[in-house]
């Protein structure tokens, strides 16, 4: 009789190894000597029914039904849970199939910031190929605005690839036609550039900063995760060399700086 029951257990993938190996193994022997109380407050043996069988045995069996365990969140039971509309994979054509938790003003704002982006990145193109004219011939301003260019267009980028792996739609909006002269009478074309970069630096920063007061509102963490981890502490690192090189414009003179450069 005690192989039986532990057949009938085994087969419904209970693991008996550390009850076998005890001392108290033979309880399993007769009824009598079974300490059953104990079986019956293990979580291990929750779901097993006995039933009396000849020769004062017994069989024991798993119960086929399951235990009527609340949803709490903590009890995890996938087949019940997964029931919920939330988890239900859309079959209507042209909806994305990994959108989860993800907002149409979240949707909105990032589609904003590529605009914002792609803008900064139009208009310090301008300024390179100002400064890179040969009546001009400001080499090192020419190389480090179209540095920055390059960098504006990589951030749009970054926010279009976000854009598609939370399942929302890039929609880009048009670029206004930035100014093509940076020519300043009394402050000098490398200054009167460099103090308008640090203006649109700190533009950019605040753009960031209400992009990430909508992601807190629609309580979307994934989001605003990766707004600070891929632009917030840049942009405050950027914001401090441009004041530097404004700083040192502002100290050699008009031109000298950046013919240094």
């Amino acid at each position: 009789m005690f192989l039986e029951a532990i057949s009938a257990i085994s087969l419904q993938g209970y693991n008996l190894g550390p009850l076998l190996n005890s001392a108290s193994a033979n309880a399993f022997l007769t009824p009598s000597s079974c300490n059953w109380g104990l079986l019956s407050r293990s979580s291990s043996f929750s779901n097993l029914t006995l039933s009396r069988k000849r020769n004062n045995g017994f069989a024991v069996y798993a119960s086929s039904e399951a235990p009527s365990v609340p949803l709490t969140g903590v009890v995890f039971q996938p087949f019940e849970e997964v029931k919920r509309d939330d988890f239900i994979v859309p079959i209507v054509p042209k909806v994305s199939l990994a959108r989860q938790r993800f907002a149409e003003e979240c949707e909105a704002a990032i589609n904003e910031q590529i605009n914002v982006e792609y803008n900064m990145s139009y208009l310090y193109h301008s300024i390179y190929a100002y400064f890179d004219r040969d009546n001009v011939a400001m080499k090192g301003l020419a190389k480090f605005f179209k540095d920055s260019s390059e960098e504006e267009r990589e951030h749009a980028q970054k926010f279009m690839k976000y854009q598609n792996k939370r399942g929302g739609r890039v929609k880009l909006h048009s670029i206004l036609m930035p100014p093509a002269e940076f020519e300043h009478v009394e402050k000098g074309d490398a200054l009167y550039a460099m103090e308008l970069t640090l203006s649109l630096e700190k533009l950019t920063n605040e753009k960031l900063l209400n992009l990430h007061s909508v992601a807190d509102k629609n309580n979307d963490p994934q989001m605003a995760e990766f707004i600070e981890s891929e632009f917030l502490q840049e942009q405050v690192e950027d914001i401090k060399e441009v004041a530097e090189y404004v700083t040192q414009l502002r100290m050699v003179g008009k031109r000298t700086w950046s013919v240094a450069l």
